[in-house]
């Protein structure tokens, strides 16, 4: 065991070099995290951990040491694909041969996985050996993640602030190393105070932690070279306004997008979330009676990234359409429905690949004041009027169309079961989950609407759940993201975002409820200007609306059977204007808001296994304390030079020993009188402290040895040193401790 331990110590450097190097290369997994299958993920993971365990507990002969790191990464891999089941040993295989082919078959290619990482560990550990060379490495990593955060839609900020720390505690490690080298009778009295050369690290590496957390958030200055070449070749972004489409929800403002620098109507959706910026260019206006979201397109097909059916040609049947045509619909039997004619002038020339409009349109009347249009396209199933062909075609600046819109009998529709809206129906397409949708996003929805009975009873659990519990931020927190899935990562780790989080999150869970729903983007409806007092003492009525960048936005829609799709709103601080009627159907009911469900059942309080507190959350406390404790330490220490301070600010400049003398002499003078020893007025300190001295003879020494010192101070030529004043306290505790002694005697 003392052999065992000896080559640890003899070893250390290389020990925490490895630590280090380990640590680097985690984040090098963490980037390939979201490119790898998990199998790949975990045994690359378990083997850096495995060969850096080996290589510190085990000080053995080199060549020891790699066969058994090989025969560990050999059995890791081999563990690793029983458990994911990507191997199950064939019974009819007997022979030795037979089973170690079929095995090794089976472990390409983790095991070169596994095995280039153990290597590259290695190798870095025995290359990277001087100072140089460390921040050579460093540099070298800094700049790759730097490269590839910047030209790639990853976002490696945190990677780069796991390797700098691991940089920082490489360099100190080096620095003792050296120290220990060159200076051994130095370094021999160091490990007799470890303690010390820990705290000092400690402090150094808590005031980094902290002061770069509380730095303040920035926004760039310079746009994102990846986000400049994404809009250079148009991908992402705002139509016409070179930003990137992310969006944002707030009261009044919506967006949908791919998680880039501004509010705007996405072109591409199959990389949803990030952070934006509000954007409030003017779109377009709308000339309508009611104020209606203005739909664009549709989506079915959900990646777990995304919503990855953007082939807006090829998804689904489409035929050509002209201005002033009727189009096809498909009709809703057991739903009214009330026509609506929109105006809509487009403003700053953009250019869109879809007319917008209410839900649903019915004929586009015109377009830019003609009745005739060759670049008009109708898809029914999605109810998407696309624009464009091969022609070079000005997209319209002003187009009036005329819209269906539907008015739900919400308390009928609240009462029918599944059986009665989708038997007999075909709705695989609106059902799509991917193949690894995580599970505990639909065991999270099962709980949610637990005591529901009916689609719509459970889809209005749903909407409620997500409202309720999720904040609105156009910038969420994806440093608490680990989930490859967006929305698992919404609902259990980022917890807080915007419409493309809520909406995408409620047609994912109502698919996992076997409910048919499909993902929508278009624009909330704007804004509507204030009239004059006297305009309005006259009856006129305002029917123009603005809409900005600032409102575009995503919703879901729902499939209930022969009632239709019914759009559903689960962003917080947004309404859908949907007309429903009463139980009479009524038309001429007033409108009232879709999630005004009478007696909505309470949604159950999310579950999060992870908790809110991850690594980094941890750290930063831990370095708060660490500098607390120091601070701490500091005052303590100095607390004879801070105990003159006020009287120091109080005359402009220091206090002479002289006075420090007086100071102290009167500081314990005080503290006799609170003991109930008090000096009269007509008594000198010495004949106070002759008749102290009678009363409390335990006393008598400290106090003769403190009349002394004063009185040297006062009286005598001889010149008086800090030292001095120094003893006056010193004797002053001694004193105290006396007092303290002679009471507990009264008591006893």
């Amino acid at each position: 065991m003392n052999r065992w331990w000896n080559g640890i110590k003899s070893s250390w450097h290389h020990s925490f070099s490895l630590l280090w190097l380990a640590l680097i290369g985690l984040q090098w997994v963490s980037f390939t995290e979201p490119f790898w299958l998990q199998a790949t993920t975990e045994v690359v993971l378990l083997a850096l951990v495995t060969v850096a365990a080996i290589e510190i507990l085990l000080p053995v002969k080199w060549g020891v040491r790699l066969l058994l790191e090989a025969a560990a990464i050999l059995y890791i891999t081999y563990r690793q694909i029983l458990n994911k089941g990507i191997y199950i040993p064939d019974p009819w295989a007997t022979a030795l041969r037979d089973r170690l082919n079929d095995t090794a078959a089976h472990m390409v290619p983790y095991i070169w996985f596994a095995l280039a990482a153990g290597a590259a560990l290695l190798l870095s550990s025995w290359w990277v050996n001087s100072k140089t060379r460390i921040l050579m490495f460093l540099t070298a990593n800094i700049v790759a993640f730097a490269a590839l955060d910047s030209f790639t839609a990853a976002v490696l900020w945190q990677e780069v602030a796991w390797t700098v720390a691991a940089g920082m505690g490489w360099l100190v490690t080096q620095h003792l190393r050296s120290f220990q080298l060159h200076y051994p009778r130095g370094w021999t009295y160091l490990l007799r105070y470890p303690f010390k050369v820990l705290v000092n690290i400690a402090i150094i590496f808590s005031l980094v932690i902290v002061t770069g957390v509380n730095m303040p958030d920035v926004r760039p200055t310079l746009t994102d070279p990846y986000t400049a070449w994404q809009d250079w070749n148009g991908g992402g972004g705002s139509s016409g306004t070179g930003t990137s489409g992310s969006q944002n929800t707030s009261p009044g403002s919506g967006g949908t997008g791919s998680g880039s620098s501004s509010s705007g109507y996405s072109l591409d959706d199959d990389n949803l979330g990030g952070g934006f910026s509000f954007d409030y260019s003017p779109v377009m206006t709308v000339t309508s009676d009611q104020r209606t979201y203005m739909r664009g397109e549709s989506r079915a097909v959900y990646s777990g990234r995304g919503w990855s059916d953007d082939d807006r040609w090829n998804r689904g049947p489409l035929i050509r359409a002209a201005a002033g045509q009727e189009l096809e619909r498909e009709i809703a039997p057991k739903v009214q429905t009330k026509p609506l004619q929109q105006t809509v002038r487009l403003l700053g020339g953009n250019d869109y690949p879809v007319l917008f409009g209410a839900y649903s349109i019915s004929s586009v009347d015109t377009i830019d004041g003609e009745a005739a249009s060759n670049g008009l396209f109708w898809r029914s199933q999605d109810n998407e009027m696309i624009w464009g062909s091969d022609d070079v075609l000005t997209y319209p600046q002003t187009y009036v169309l005329t819209s269906e819109i539907p008015v739900v009998p919400v308390q009928e529709l609240s009462q029918q079961t599944f059986d009665q809206l989708y038997e007999g129906q075909d709705n695989d397409r609106y059902l799509q989950l991917p193949d690894n949708f995580p599970q505990r996003v639909s065991g999270l929805a099962e709980e949610i609407t637990a005591g529901a009975q009916t689609p719509y009873e459970k889809i209005a659990l749903l909407q409620q759940y997500l409202q309720v519990t999720y904040p609105y931020t156009n910038q969420p927190d994806l440093t608490r993201k680990r989930s490859k899935d967006m929305v698992e990562s919404f609902l259990f780790e980022i917890m807080e975002g915007y419409c493309d989080y809520y909406s995408t999150a409620l047609v994912t869970m109502a698919r996992s409820l076997d409910i048919p729903a499909r993902w929508v983007k278009g624009y909330a409806p704007g804004e509507q200007a204030q009239l004059p007092d006297n305009l309005m003492a006259q009856g006129v009525s305002n029917n123009n609306y603005t809409i900005t960048n600032a409102d575009a936005h995503s919703w879901a829609e729902v499939y209930f059977g022969e009632y239709g799709w019914v759009p559903i709103e689960a962003t917080p601080g947004f309404t859908v204007p949907l007309m429903t009627q009463s139980e009479e159907q009524t038309p001429e009911e007033p409108v009232q808001e879709e999630e005004e469900v009478e007696e909505p059942v309470q949604a159950p309080a999310q579950s999060n296994s992870g908790g809110n507190l991850n690594i980094g959350a941890w750290s930063v406390a831990a370095a708060a304390a660490v500098l607390l404790l120091w601070s701490g330490y500091l005052l303590w220490q100095h607390r004879l030079s801070l105990r003159f301070l006020l009287q120091r600010l109080r005359t402009g400049r220091p206090l002479t020993p002289v006075q420090k003398v007086v100071a102290e002499t009167e500081r314990w003078v005080r503290y006799v009188r609170r003991k109930g020893m008090l000096k009269e007025e007509h008594e000198t300190l010495r004949e106070a402290v002759g008749r102290w001295s009678r009363e409390t003879p335990e006393a008598a020494g400290s106090f003769t040895s403190l009349l002394h010192l004063f009185e040297q101070a006062q009286y005598s030529p001889d010149i008086i040193k800090d030292k001095d004043w120094h003893s006056v306290y010193t004797e002053a505790l001694q004193l105290q401790r006396s007092l303290k002694g002679h009471r507990t005697k009264s008591m006893i």
